[in-house]
């Protein structure tokens, strides 16, 4: 797996941690279990595990073992109306109850759901980090109300690149020809990363608070700084680390000294020194 988040900040030890995993089985599939509990193993550990759905339905056969296999306990939550997902509002329910009760140091909310929006909202606002894991169709409020969302598709390694705000659809499978698939024009090309104005945005901002005087931020503060503005995992554009998200950019100048630290410099700021002045 790639390098965790940013835990800098965290009041406790990473394995002192303790972190609420809760499932929406129903947006959720039982085969991104295993790789969303070894991510959250690098930021605490997940002693509460409960999975939310209707376990006498079909379209739930396939977790059954999986919720033995990974200790993970079934919250039953029966359909009262047809239309209304009562899932969700027994998951809303026992999160704030495990706010005020258990009090873990840390939320991880695995959903495709833009409804957990304000859920999310509340919990940070009560200072925990929210985790958030989903798929590509991932509303944007959602993705964006997270400490940080990872897509499932980049658990396995770097995704196609795509914006926070918009969340790619999970590319088509490979024409047998590049010359059909030009001639075709099916498949979009990804957007560059120096288009992202979102990205970029983010990505200067964060060089340009953590940056020294010469004009060149330590590259492990400017990728903190990142991640105290938006909800962005280099593996979702693609890339396995903050360095090589400022490289992909083409936008940033990055030198590493002779003691091994990177630094990352704005090319638009003419005033930064050839060197960082370390």
């Amino acid at each position: 797996m790639n390098e965790p988040m940013d835990n800098e900040d965290c009041p406790r030890g990473t394995s002192d941690r303790r972190i609420a995993l809760l499932i929406d089985a129903d947006n959720v599939s039982h085969s991104n279990i295993a790789a969303i509990l070894a991510e959250l193993s690098k930021y605490g550990t997940a002693n509460i595990r409960r999975a939310y759905g209707d376990w006498a339905s079909s379209g739930l056969k396939n977790w059954k073992d999986k919720l033995h296999d990974f200790a993970i306990r079934p919250i039953q939550q029966f359909s009262y109306s047809t239309g209304k997902n009562a899932t969700d509002i027994a998951l809303v329910i026992d999160a704030m109850e495990l706010l005020y009760t258990q009090k873990p140091d840390a939320f991880c909310l695995a959903s495709s759901d833009a409804d957990f929006t304000p859920l999310v909202m509340q919990l940070k606002a009560n200072g925990h980090e929210v985790y958030g894991f989903g798929e590509r169709k991932t509303p944007a409020p959602f993705v964006n109300a997270c400490t940080t969302f990872l897509f499932l598709d980049s658990l396995d390694g770097p995704a196609q690149a795509t914006t926070s705000s918009e969340p790619a659809v999970k590319p088509k499978a490979k024409p047998k020809s590049a010359a059909k698939e030009k001639a075709s024009g099916d498949t979009k090309t990804a957007k560059p990363l120096a288009q992202d104005t979102a990205l970029v945005t983010v990505l200067r901002g964060a060089v340009d608070a953590s940056a020294h005087e010469d004009g060149w931020a330590a590259m492990s503060a400017a990728g903190s700084a990142v991640k105290r503005q938006a909800p962005i995992d280099p593996r979702n554009y693609g890339v396995k680390n903050f360095p090589a998200l400022f490289a992909a950019t083409g936008l940033f100048e990055i030198v590493k000294t002779a003691n091994g630290q990177s630094y990352v410099a704005d090319k638009r700021n003419k005033d930064r020194t050839p060197q960082p002045n370390r």
